[in-house]
């Protein structure tokens, strides 16, 4: 994964890979630039993968400090 990746928050992640998926299925690209769009769309979606369950290990914390140690049925999918 590039810095330029590492270094985004979700919001950016996830409009920069719709914004590769809508040029994916556009059809216009030749087999090249398909390939390359498409890796950079699977790092895009590994950082978003990330961030989320970052964000899913912070709010099952907060919640369990809140309850005591309960098992939190909060879930992200």
């Amino acid at each position: 994964m590039d810095e330029e990746i590492k270094n985004m928050n979700f919001e950016q992640s996830i409009t920069a890979l719709e914004e590769l998926v809508n040029k994916l299925e556009s059809g216009s690209l030749d087999l090249d630039q398909s390939l390359e769009l498409y890796e950079r769309a699977t790092a895009l979606r590994d950082r978003c993968r990330k961030i989320l369950e970052e964000s899913e290990r912070r709010v099952k914390k907060i919640t369990e400090t809140a309850q005591g140690v309960v098992e939190s049925e909060l879930k992200f999918e």
